[in-house]
């Protein structure tokens, strides 16, 4: 029993936090993560990549044909010193660039045996027996993966943010920073913002992948998500009023001593214009407010006209005539002999981007936008965006 028992040093290590093996793992939980990011901060962040990764997970399933779950983030802080200590093994790094809605970067980070098996999945492969080695195809399969998740996530931020959120295509590199190799890829600030997730695909990956966010954007991020941005509407309301009380009658907004004259240079002005044309507000160029005769207009009342019966049931017909919809992905254009070469395995290349948004047609016509989901074992599309009645009128002609 002598034998199992801890000895005064070993008890003293252990109260300290001594052993070499939590110092390696102090830096994955960051440096005093609370002086970078508050409790309220870090809640805000994990809730963001919850609900956008939580969408991604619907896009990766339909393209790897697996069942896909990324749990609940963790947020934690680092320093760029330790990143070798983060990823002592080669990694796979995906860089992002936001273009259209925030100003700002974030890596994915995954590592080398999930990406090769995602790209064996991409490739056509089962993803059991996948090649450690990446390949500039398998780099490319993996890259595609990682932009269709990022862009399913892009949208989720553009519903959460209420704004539009653009994205540029992920760059990829293999992250191998003990040999100095795609560190390019990470953020060049010092302090960086790590969410971790839970990636399950199917039975063949159980392992985290990893987003690195610069400190200053995870804040921007923050910040507007709990203070969002005031529409951009008319001035304020003082200096609007100023600016049209001179399209007013004068003597309605001026003091007593200051309506006399005014109401004076008024009735001189209009004996004046008795025998000439009638002048109006925007009249000809150069005439002033107070040169015209202002009065407020008045309107005859108007009552609603009411729908007789015969005509509310005329307009119910017309609820139960069926409309085809249509979801078009893409369109492409090919040559007769190319159609002729199409066999099975054949890709065709559409002209829209990964990621983007699919036009929903009814009765052949362009009414809405919407990203592609995945309802059990059936595709379906969840509207994101209906066109301006300007456009469909555009359509129609």
């Amino acid at each position: 029993m002598s034998d199992e028992m801890l000895s005064q040093d070993e008890i003293d290590a252990l109260l300290n936090g001594g052993g070499d093996e939590n110092k390696l793992e102090e830096p994955s939980q960051g440096t005093n993560q609370n002086e970078h990011l508050t409790d309220l901060e870090q809640d805000a962040l994990g809730e963001i990549g919850n609900i956008s990764f939580g969408s991604s997970a619907t896009a990766l399933s339909s393209l790897l044909n697996q069942k896909v779950e990324i749990t609940t983030p963790e947020v934690s802080v680092l320093e760029r010193s330790q990143l070798p200590e983060e990823f002592p093994k080669p990694h796979v790094a995906i860089g992002v660039t936001y273009t259209h809605g925030f100003t700002g970067e974030n890596v994915l980070v995954i590592k080398t045996k999930d990406a090769a098996i995602i790209a064996d999945l991409m490739l056509g492969g089962s993803g059991t027996d996948p090649d450690d080695h990446l390949s500039e195809i398998a780099l490319s399969a993996v890259q595609e993966a990682m932009n269709q998740m990022m862009g399913s996530a892009a949208t989720s931020m553009s519903t959460i943010f209420n704004k539009k959120v653009d994205i540029s295509p992920p760059a990829i590199d293999v992250l191998h920073l003990e040999e100095d190799e795609g560190a390019e890829v990470i953020p060049k600030d010092e302090i960086l913002v790590v969410v971790s997730f839970q990636l399950q695909v199917g039975t063949l990956i159980d392992s985290k992948i990893m987003q690195l966010v610069p400190i200053g954007f995870a804040k921007e991020l923050v910040e507007q998500l709990l203070n969002p941005e005031q529409e951009k509407t008319a001035p304020a309301p003082t200096d609007h009023k100023e600016e049209k009380s001179v399209n007013v009658p004068v003597e309605n907004h001026q003091t007593k001593d200051q309506a006399v004259p005014a109401a004076t240079e008024k009735r001189e002005i209009q004996q004046k214009e008795k025998t000439q044309t009638p002048q109006y507000v925007g009249g000809p160029e150069g005439q002033s407010a107070e040169e015209a005769d202002v009065q407020r207009a008045e309107f005859q009342s108007f009552e609603p006209v009411q729908m007789t019966s015969a005509a509310q049931n005329n307009l119910d017909m017309l609820m139960d005539i069926p409309l085809k919809v249509t979801v078009e992905l893409g369109r492409t254009k090919r040559t007769v002999k190319e159609i002729l070469e199409l066999s099975s395995g054949s890709v065709l290349e559409l002209d829209k981007l990964a990621g983007e948004p699919v036009d929903i047609h009814v009765n052949e016509k362009l009414m809405a936008k919407g990203e592609v989901v995945v309802i059990d074992e059936n595709f379906g599309v969840r509207v994101t965006d209906i066109v301006s009645p300007k456009e469909r009128l555009t359509k129609l002609r």
